[in-house]
């Protein structure tokens, strides 16, 4: 990378600017899970049907991924003007969802293209971190992507405070953060380590031959590919588990009278509206714990460690009894602290391992496929818990596995010296 240039803020400003925008522009991610309720009356859907609505994102974040990588322009352009042009275009589809008359087609083709400005705002927060902090990034992707978690979080932090709200509440005020974030990185501008692209670069087939060439990113790629099996698809249904597991505690002997009993259901399922921001933003801790322990340990360790733990939760909660709510509530928070703590660690790895020039275009392309592959999937467990319940979460499992396998070589004393 280039010497730093004199800029007009310090460095830990903008990173604190970036990492802070990539929370409220991220919000836009799940805004419908926050206002499931009254989108799934709206439109009178079923499970199946809202995780497609919810896959729409994800395919549109693909869709958008590949265009950055196919015009060149992760790698061409200020990262900072495509992340606040993104994060406007992206608040403005998103707010479109409230507008009478819109149904679930016209949803769908919204929200798919709130995934192509997603693809401007997640990738390209990544590499504005990298051109803020220069080399040896994990602790500040580790800061980006539990922003990133708590922006997920945000809708449904939205909708537990605001249990009163319309549900069109929840959805504009996630437009609202997220161009408030895209308006805090359009004023801090670019980093000050920013490397200097070929002109016109673009994805070649000579581009690609340099990213497969590198083993160690494709082992990074590896561990991250299994690790996006479990991620959004474990985000996807967290209110569902949530509200599940507080109910069944509701329904149990001891309430009494059936006047009881509809009382606390209507506690119980207030209480896992509150549940669902703690599951998921939980996950913020965990990039946090896993920044500051890569310091130490390297990211590979890091990344395997959680990878691994994240995988184990997934193979006992469904062993736990249905009535054994606080376990299962402990559990989750701890699968939602693991199931993201890697995330920041194989984009560290990934940033390092790729080659000089192709950072922008390495991140893009290794996002566009990892979400391709949470597409499938939340459609895979949607249509899953319905016959299976809980069952259905061990669909999952196979991701962490998959992931341990393809990133056993980043553990060598070479690679791990190369990339700590």
């Amino acid at each position: 990378m280039n010497a730093p240039a004199p800029g007009a803020i310090g460095q830990r400003a903008g990173l604190v600017i970036v990492v802070l925008a990539q929370c409220l522009g991220t919000s836009l991610w799940f805004s419908p899970a926050g206002a499931a309720d009254g989108l799934m009356a709206r439109w009178q859907l079923g499970p199946p049907d809202f995780a497609w609505l919810l896959a729409s994102t994800q395919i549109g974040f693909i869709a958008g991924t590949f265009l950055l990588a196919l015009t060149g322009a992760a790698d061409r352009w200020r990262a900072s003007r495509l992340f606040a042009a993104s994060c406007l275009v992206g608040a403005i589809a998103n707010a479109a969802l409230v507008a009478p008359g819109v149904g679930y087609p016209m949803a769908w083709a919204v929200r798919l293209l709130v995934g192509l400005c997603l693809a401007g705002i997640y990738p390209l927060g990544m590499k504005l971190v990298v051109q803020w902090v220069g080399g040896r990034p994990a602790l500040a992707l580790a800061w980006l992507v539990a922003m990133l978690t708590l922006g997920t979080a945000m809708p449904h932090a939205l909708r537990a405070f605001g249990v009163v709200w319309p549900w069109q509440a929840v959805l504009l005020g996630s437009s609202l953060l997220a161009v408030i974030g895209g308006a805090l990185v359009a004023a801090a501008g670019d980093g000050r380590f920013k490397a200097t692209p070929a002109p016109g670069l673009r994805l070649s087939a000579a581009d690609l031959r340099a990213l497969l060439a590198s083993r160690e990113l494709r082992a990074s790629a590896g561990g991250y590919f299994g690790h996006m099996w479990e991620l959004y698809a474990f985000w996807s249904v967290v209110p569902a588990l949530c509200l599940s597991t507080l109910l069944a505690a509701a329904q149990r002997p001891a309430l009494g009278t059936a006047g009881a009993a509809g009382t606390a259901w209507s506690a119980w399922s207030a209480w896992s509206a509150w549940w669902v921001p703690i599951v998921i933003g939980s996950g913020a801790l965990g990039c946090l714990i896993g920044g500051y322990a890569a310091r130490r340990r390297g990211s590979a360790v890091v990344a395997f460690a959680a990878l691994a733990g994240s995988g184990l939760m997934c193979a006992l909660y469904p062993l736990l009894p249905t009535d054994a709510w606080p376990a299962r509530l402990a559990l989750l928070v701890l699968w939602g602290v693991l199931v993201v703590a890697d995330s920041p660690q194989f984009s560290a790895l990934s940033s390092q391992a790729a080659p000089a020039g192709l950072l922008g275009l390495a991140l893009v392309v290794q996002n566009g496929i990892g979400f391709f592959i949470s597409v499938v999937s939340i459609v895979v467990l949607g249509y899953g818990l319905g016959p299976w319940g809980d069952k259905a979460l061990w669909l999952l499992l196979p991701g962490p596995v998959i992931g341990l396998w393809a990133m056993r070589s980043l553990l060598s004393p070479a690679s791990r010296a190369r990339l700590h």
